[in-house]
C-alpha cells in the first residue's frame, strides 16, 4: 500500500486542515465537545497516524490525478496554502526535475473556523512540519523554498503553474493575492484553484475551464484552471 511517512505531530495538523481524514468517532467528539478542544486535544491524541498516513496518502492521490494533465517536466509551480505538502511530494515525484515554491501561513488560529476568511487571518499550518513532512519523504531541502505569507518578500519570479486547492477563493478571497499573481504570471500560466463563484472568474481571466466538480459537498465547489488575467 502507497502511504506518506508522517508523525503524529505532522498526522494532528492533516486532520486540522482535512477533517475528512478524521474518523466517525473523532468527528463525533468535535460535535460533543466543540472546535477549540478538538483543535488543541483530541485531534492529536485520539488519532491512529498511521491511518491518517494512508487515508491521506489516497486523498492527495485524488487531487494529484485532477491536475496530472497540466503537469509536465521542468515547471515552476507556486503552491498557495499547500497544508503539509502532499500533492506537491507527488508533483515532485513524479515530476522530478519540478521547482516549487510555497506560500503560507506559520500558525494555527485559537478556534479553527471553517469558513469564508475575507481578511486573510485565519490560518492552520507550521511552515516547519511541512518542511518536515517533505525531507521525511525524500525531498531534499534544496528542492524547494518556503515563504511566510506575514514576515517573507514573496517570490517574484515568473511560474508555469500556481496552485491553491481549497485555499484560495474558497478558504481565502482571490482579491488578495489578485496583483500578485498577475505579477507572476506569463502567458502559458495556468492558475488551478477551488471556487464556489466560477461565474465571478469570467469577469477576471479570459479562460476559464472547470477541471472538477464537488456537487455532493455543501458548498458544491468547482475546480478552475485560469490562463490569461484581464
Amino acid at each position: 500500500m502507497e502511504t506518506f511517512n508522517i508523525n503524529r505531530n505532522i498526522a494532528h495538523l492533516a486532520i486540522l486542515q482535512r477533517i475528512e481524514l478524521a474518523s466517525p468517532k473523532l468527528k463525533k467528539i468535535r460535535k460533543l465537545f466543540g472546535r477549540y478542544l478538538f483543535t488543541k486535544f483530541f485531534s492529536k491524541y485520539f488519532i491512529n497516524v498511521s491511518n491518517i498516513s494512508n487515508k491521506y496518502y489516497d486523498l492527495m492521490y485524488t487531487e494529484f490525478s485532477s491536475i496530472k494533465s497540466y503537469l509536465k517536466d521542468n515547471q515552476k509551480i507556486l503552491s498557495i496554502g499547500s497544508g503539509i505538502g502532499g500533492l506537491e511530494l507527488l508533483i515532485y515525484n513524479n515530476f522530478k526535475n519540478s521547482e516549487i515554491n510555497f506560500i503560507e501561513k506559520n500558525y494555527i488560529s485559537k478556534k479553527i473556523k471553517y469558513g469564508w476568511d475575507d481578511k486573510n487571518i485565519e490560518a492552520y499550518n507550521d511552515i516547519h512540519l511541512l518542511e518536515k513532512f517533505l525531507i521525511l519523504n525524500g525531498v531534499q531541502k534544496d528542492k524547494f523554498d518556503i515563504y511566510d505569507f506575514d514576515k517573507s518578500v514573496l517570490p517574484q519570479k515568473k511560474f508555469d503553474l500556481i496552485l491553491s486547492l481549497y485555499s484560495l477563493d474558497f478558504h481565502y478571497n482571490f482579491k488578495i493575492y489578485q496583483r500578485y499573481l498577475k505579477e507572476i504570471s506569463h502567458d502559458n500560466t495556468f492558475i488551478i484553484f477551488d471556487t464556489i463563484r466560477y461565474e465571478h472568474f469570467k469577469k477576471i481571466f479570459k479562460e476559464v475551464i472547470i477541471i472538477k466538480e464537488d456537487k455532493f459537498t455543501v458548498h458544491k465547489s468547482k475546480r478552475i484552471l485560469c490562463k490569461f488575467m484581464k
